[in-house]
This record gives structure tokens, sequence and C-alpha cells, in this order.
């Protein structure tokens, strides 16, 4: 490590850093805008220190958020900057939550990771020794600062009068949606479909004819979430996408001339929770415990949640969702935990080798590698 850079960060985050892996809880969270240091702790500089006053860290993020989190990223920069004397750089690593675990397994090592579902985190909690097995409990609201569902795009107009879960079987409507072997928004929408079927239809196995009826009305199974996007907005195949809602307005935007469209919300849909969490033998290593975990502590601030808000998400702080200027609609929204027992359960019965969604969609033509299958649980 670059001394210049290991004094600096010792300076600034005081006895909380170790080398190695460490397990770091932020204690005194989230109880107001400006209360993000560790334990609402901030230390300025020595003014006699000669030293660079710049500190880092790396924050990798699925590709999606990139419009989030670079905002996000540079306010938090300021305001660090502002209350610390140090001016923070954070390098912004942006890809599919797949590609990004996978990564992180192999060897990059981000300080914070920001990802589409908690599996991916269990699993890096499972077989490495980055974090704790109980990542999931140091921030609130299951490490997750903000929200999202699932909804359709649709052609504007919407020519198929597509308006609820029940509506993607009819016969003449072809559903786009990623495989849920090899892509974690896949599994979101495989997730919310057999929710809404097992609440609406009496149970696991009136789920699994619906779902096999949906998933047999798909053409074209793409590997990605992006791809998936791609097919439906620039090839234009299929009537309905299913999307996360935070990006179906982006979608509609950028279809522009390629396909006119429009976002219906469904009444009912899956409560989607994408967690962050600071990797703790990262931050031991980089010495910037005390900027990461505050990074991640901003999240649930006033400010970092009007933010939020503005990129279609919603905020978990209701003042903010309240008073933002994009109003989301209402709608009825399910847990994981009331229909699966948590994602470790449903990843176990359904994203498993040989699982339900492998026995449902084994006449689909795209058979995954083993190597291409999400970190599951």
């Amino acid at each position: 490590m670059n001394t210049k850079r290991f004094a600096l960060a010792t300076l600034l985050a005081g006895p909380l850093l170790f080398a190695g892996a460490v397990s770091l809880h932020a204690a005194g969270c989230c109880s107001g805008d400006g209360d993000f240091g560790l334990d609402g702790q901030w230390e300025r500089p020595d003014s006699k220190d000669k030293g660079p006053k710049v500190v880092t860290f790396v924050h990798a993020s699925f590709e999606s958020s990139r419009p989030l989190f670079s905002e996000l990223n540079q306010e938090f920069a300021k305001r660090w900057a502002k209350l610390t004397g140090y001016k923070l750089t954070v390098t912004g690593s942006h890809g599919g939550t797949e590609a990004q675990a996978r990564s992180i397994q192999h060897g990059a090592e981000p300080d914070v990771v920001s990802l589409d579902n908690p599996g991916a985190l269990d699993e890096l909690a499972r077989n490495t020794s980055l974090l704790p097995d109980s990542w999931q409990s140091r921030l609130p609201n299951n490490s997750a600062p903000y929200t999202t569902t699932i909804v359709f795009v649709v052609e504007k107009g919407n020519p198929k009068n597509i308006r609820d879960w029940s509506d993607l079987v009819a016969d003449d409507v072809k559903v786009i949606t990623p495989d849920p072997r090899t892509s974690g928004r896949g599994r979101w929408n495989y997730l919310a479909a057999w929710g809404h079927a097992r609440r609406t239809l009496g149970g696991d196995e009136a789920a699994r004819d619906f779902v096999k009826k949906l998933y047999d009305r798909v053409p074209v199974l793409n590997s990605s979430a992006r791809g998936s996007a791609d097919t439906f907005t620039r090839r234009g195949e299929g009537d309905v996408l299913l999307v996360w809602e935070s990006e179906a307005h982006a979608l509609v935007k950028e279809a522009g001339k390629n396909r006119r469209l429009e976002v219906v919300t469904p009444p009912s849909s899956l409560l989607v929770e994408p967690p962050v969490a600071w990797l703790d033998a990262n931050v031991g290593k980089h010495q910037n415990a005390r900027v990461s975990i505050s990074f991640a502590k901003f999240l649930y601030t006033p400010a970092a949640q009007e933010i939020i808000a503005r990129h279609h998400y919603r905020p978990r702080l209701p003042e903010v969702a309240a008073k933002a200027k994009v109003k989301l609609p209402a709608i009825e929204l399910f847990t994981l935990d009331e229909q699966f027992g948590g994602w470790s359960v449903a990843a176990r019965e359904h994203f498993d080798e040989g699982k339900l969604a492998d026995q449902i969609l084994n006449v689909a033509d795209l058979a995954p590698r083993a190597s291409d299958r999400v970190a599951g649980r």
C-alpha cells in the first residue's frame, strides 16, 4: 500500500481500522441528516499534517444503478470534504451483479458493494472471509436503503390491455423476461410471478402452473436483464417486458423513436430490496473503514433519499416520498419473507440446479452452464 495513503487513512479513521478482516457495526446509524460519520463522529485533519489530504474508496454497484450512484457518490464526496477537510475520491465500478460477485471472488477489492439481490452477498459471506454472515443486520431495513418493485412496460396505448399478472398468460401475449437461472433480475421477476399466483390462486401447485404458462409465452429467454431490455426495446419483440420500476421510466424515455412505450403498474407486486454492504476485509486492508461505512449510512439520510427518489426508486423515509417530485403509483407490495421465507429459502427451492426453475424451464432452449448460474442463496 502507498505509505502516504496508509498514514492519511490511519489519521482519518483512528483506532477503528485494522489490517485484515474486521467486523464493524454501524452503531448509532441513521438518526438524521449529517449523522453519517461512524457513530456520528468526525475527525478533522491536523493542520500540521503535511501529507496529501485525499482519501479514497471503491464502490461496486449493479449496472443499472450507474446514474443513481454517480449522483450519490458525488454528493457524499462533497459532504465528506466539508465535514472532514479531506478530499474524497470514489472509484465507481458498474456491472451486472453476477459479474461483480464473480470478480470479487476472483480478487477484485471494492470497499462498498451495492448489488441487486441479497443472494450475491450471502454467497460472498459463505465463500470468503470478506464480510460476516450477519451483514444484513448491520444497517436498517435488511441493509436496503431503498426499494423498488416489478412493473410492466408495454406498447404505447397498451394494445393487449395488460393490467395485472393474470393478463401475462393470455394466449396472444408474448412476455419478455430474463432467464432466472442466469440473471438476478430474472429471479426477482420469477418470484414476483410465483408470489402473485400463490397469493391469488391458492398455493404452490397453482403458482407452479401459472409460472409455467408465463414462461411458455416467452419467445426469447435472454441470459441478462440488459439483453431482455434490448430484445424488447430495440428488436421490437414481445408485448410486455417485466422490469424493475426504477428502470421502466428510463427505458420508456430511451426507447424514443425505436418503440413508443408506457409503464403499467399492476395492483400488486413483489417488494424488491437491493442491499448495500461494506466488505470488512477490504476496508481493513485499505484502511478506509470510516469513510466506507459512513457512505453506507449516508444512503439513509434525507439528502440521499431525495436523490434516490429522483431516480424512480422508492425511498425508505416516508417524508421524502411524500414530497418527491417523481410520484410513484400506490401498489400493494408482498415480500420474500411472506411468500418464500426469505431469499435463501427461495433460492434453494427454486434456483438450485435441478430444482423448480430448472423443472419449469426445461422446455426452453437455453440450458445455462454451471458457471453462468447466479450466486443464489
